[in-house]
C-alpha cells in the first residue's frame, strides 16, 4: 500500500480471521470473482430490477467492466478509496462492483447526507474520487461536492451520475460507461483486504466509518442472509433501505454476488412504491426498517390490497415491537425476523423458525447467535469481565463478519476493539440460558431525568401498543430543573390523538412507574427519516426543543425521579 493511501490494518487475529477460510465459513474470493462466477452459471438470470426494467447478469457485467476500465483510465486502482453518493438504482451497483473489479474501495453513503458530513467522510477516508448524482429530490449531490473538492487534497474526480447537466468541472458516469472493456483484466485483490467502507448511522458527533474485507461481506454478512434462504434458491430481495446503508451492505456483496440472486430496487422510499414494487416483482425476501413497515401497514389498512407473501420480511436498524409484527406477518403472510446489527460488526436474528419474534423476558429478543456470522458474549461495561448468562452487561461480538477497523480514528479502533479482536457494540443486553440473546437498550442512549436513569427504547416498545398510537420515538429534551425530561414524539392510529394523560394511564397500566412517562408530546404525521431510513431523533428532539409547553403539562414532583 502506498503512502497516499489509509492504512485499514486488520484488528482481528490472523490466525482467526483464517481459520475461517479453512474451514469454508469464507470464500476465499474477492467480491466481483464471486460476481462473474455467478455471472457464468446464470448469464440472463435477472441482476436488477429499478426504475428503468429489469438488467440480466450479463448485461451488468458488461456496464461493470466498462466502468471498472473507464476508472482505471482515470488513475484509480488497488487500495483506492472512492465515496459513491447514488440512489438506489442500477449505477449503484454497477459502481460496487466496478470498484470491486478494480481491487479499489468503496466508500458508499446514502444521498441526503448534508455537504459537511459528506467532507468529513471523504476527507477522513482520503477518498480520491467521488461518484454522485447529477439531481436528486431537488438537490444537486454531484455539484456540491465539487464544490467541497477544493477542501480535500486528496479528491482528483467528481463524476456525475444520471440525468441532467453535468456540473462544470465533473466527469460524466455516462462517457466512463462507454469505455472499451475488451482490454479490461480486472485486479485480484486480496480476499481479507479491504472492499467497501460502511458509514454507520450512530450518536457519535462525526459519522464512524468502518473498514470491510471481501470475505467479510461474501462471508460473514452472506452467512446471514443464507440462514434466511431455507432452500438455497437464489434470493430476489426487496431493499427498502439505501444500498449505501450498512444494512443495505447486504444488496451488491450478498444478494448478488455470494447468493446470485435479484436485487429489487427504489430510488426513493414511499409506502405506495413499496407496495407496487411488492406487487409487481414478488420479492422473497423484504429488507427495512419497522418505521418503514409501519407506513406500508396503514396504507394496506387504508387500500385493503393482499400482496403476494414473501419467504421472509427482515427488519432491522431500530427496535421491533411485538405490535407491529403481528400487523406485519398478517398483511404479509410470512415469518418477520427481528435483526439486529449494526454498522461497527454485529448480526443476531430470529430466524424463520417462529412467524413472529418471541417475546420471552425482558428486552427485545434477538435470536441464538450463529458463530458463521458473529459469536457473542456479554462483559462487564466497566472491566469487560466475561458475565455469566441472565446478567445484563455489554453485548461484545467477533466473527467472520467482524471489520477490519475503523476508518482514520485510531481512537475509536481504542475504544471499541479489544485486544483480541471483539467489537464494543455499545449495546446491553443479555444472554439467557438457551443461549438466547436479548438487547436491552444503549449504554448511551440514556435521558438522565434529576439523576434517575430513563431508556427511551423501553418507553418505546409499552406505547406502541398504545391504541391510539401508529409509530413513537422517544427523545430526552433539555430542562433546566430536572437536567433532562422525556418527550414523546407519536404518529397517531386514526383520528384521535393521545394526550400526555391518556399516554400515562396507558403506561401505569402496563406497570410502567411514573418517574418513566414522557412530560412532552409532540405529533406528527409521520417520523422524519434520516439518510439512511432510520428515524432521526435528532430532528425529533429539535422540533420538541423549539415548541411551546403543551397546555395541562404539569412536571413529574421530584419525589419520582428516585
Amino acid at each position: 500500500m502506498t503512502a497516499d493511501k489509509p492504512a485499514l490494518h486488520d484488528l482481528l487475529p490472523a490466525g482467526l480471521r483464517r481459520s475461517w477460510v479453512v474451514d469454508g465459513t469464507c470464500p476465499d474470493l474477492d467480491l466481483y470473482s464471486l460476481y462473474r462466477a455467478r455471472q457464468i452459471a446464470g448469464l440472463h438470470r435477472t441482476a436488477v430490477l429499478d426504475a428503468k426494467g429489469g438488467l440480466c447478469y450479463t448485461a451488468l457485467d458488461r456496464k461493470v467492466r466498462c466502468l471498472a476500465a473507464g476508472l482505471r483510465g482515470l488513475g484509480i486502482g488497488e487500495g483506492d478509496v472512492v465515496g459513491v453518493q447514488l440512489p438506489n438504482n442500477r449505477n449503484a451497483v454497477i459502481a460496487d462492483l466496478a470498484l470491486a473489479a478494480l481491487g479499489a474501495v468503496a466508500l458508499p453513503f446514502p444521498v441526503g447526507r448534508g455537504g459537511l458530513e459528506a467532507e468529513c467522510l471523504l476527507r477522513r477516508a482520503e477518498a480520491v474520487a467521488v461518484i454522485a448524482a447529477t439531481e436528486y429530490r431537488g438537490a444537486r449531490p454531484a455539484a456540491d461536492l465539487h464544490t467541497l473538492s477544493g477542501a480535500l487534497p486528496a479528491l482528483r474526480h467528481v463524476i456525475a451520475a444520471g440525468p441532467g447537466t453535468a456540473p462544470e468541472g465533473t466527469i460524466l458516469l455516462a462517457q466512463l460507461l462507454r469505455t472499451d472493456p475488451a482490454g479490461f483484466s480486472p485486479a485480484r485483490p486480496d480476499p481479507d483486504s479491504a472492499a467497501r467502507i460502511l458509514v454507520s448511522s450512530g450518536s457519535e458527533a462525526e459519522p464512524k466509518m468502518v473498514a470491510y474485507s471481501h470475505n467479510a461481506l461474501a462471508g460473514g454478512r452472506g452467512n446471514f442472509l443464507a440462514s434466511l434462504i431455507p432452500d438455497g434458491t437464489p434470493p430476489r430481495c426487496l431493499f427498502l433501505v439505501p444500498l449505501a446503508s450498512a444494512f443495505g451492505s447486504n444488496g451488491t456483496a450478498v444478494t448478488l454476488a455470494r447468493h446470485g440472486g435479484s436485487l429489487v430496487l427504489l430510488d426513493h422510499f414511499t409506502a405506495d412504491a413499496a407496495i407496487a414494487a411488492m406487487r409487481e416483482h414478488e420479492p422473497t425476501h423484504v429488507l427495512g426498517v419497522p418505521t418503514m413497515i409501519r407506513m406500508v401497514l396503514e396504507r394496506l389498512e387504508e387500500t385493503g390490497e393482499k400482496l403476494p407473501a414473501p419467504t421472509a420480511l427482515v427488519l432491522g436498524g431500530a427496535p421491533l415491537d411485538g405490535t407491529t409484527a403481528a400487523a406485519a406477518a398478517e398483511a404479509f403472510g410470512c415469518p418477520v425476523v427481528n435483526l439486529y446489527g449494526s454498522a461497527d460488526g454485529v448480526n443476531c436474528h430470529t430466524g424463520l423458525e417462529n412467524l413472529l419474534p418471541p417475546t420471552d423476558g425482558p428486552g427485545v429478543v434477538a435470536g441464538r447467535p450463529d458463530p458463521r456470522v458473529a459469536e457473542i458474549r456479554i462483559a462487564d461495561p466497566d472491566t469487560h469481565r466475561a458475565l455469566p448468562d441472565g446478567v445484563v452487561g455489554e453485548i461484545l461480538s467477533r466473527g467472520p463478519m467482524t471489520p477490519l477497523c475503523y476508518v482514520g480514528s485510531p481512537e475509536l479502533d481504542a475504544r471499541y476493539r479489544t485486544p483480541d479482536g471483539w467489537v464494543r457494540t455499545g449495546d446491553l443486553g443479555y444472554l439467557d440460558g438457551d443461549g438466547i440473546l436479548h438487547v436491552a437498550g444503549r449504554l448511551k442512549d440514556i435521558v438522565i431525568r434529576g439523576g434517575a436513569n430513563i431508556s427511551p427504547a423501553e418507553v418505546e416498545r409499552e406505547l406502541t401498543a398504545h391504541p391510539q398510537i401508529r409509530d413513537v420515538v422517544c427523545v430526552g429534551v433539555a430542562d433546566p430543573l430536572m437536567g433532562e425530561r422525556l418527550a414523546a414524539c407519536v404518529v397517531p392510529r386514526g383520528s384521535e390523538v393521545p394526550t400526555l394523560v391518556s399516554i400515562g394511564a396507558f403506561l401505569a397500566g402496563r406497570g410502567l412507574e411514573p418517574r418513566k412517562h414522557p412530560e412532552r408530546l409532540l405529533v406528527v404525521d409521520a417520523l422524519p427519516l434520516t439518510a439512511a431510513g432510520k428515524p432521526d431523533r435528532a430532528a425529533l428532539a429539535e422540533r420538541v426543543a423549539a415548541g411551546p409547553p403543551q397546555a395541562g403539562q404539569a412536571p413529574a414532583p421530584l419525589a419520582q425521579a428516585g
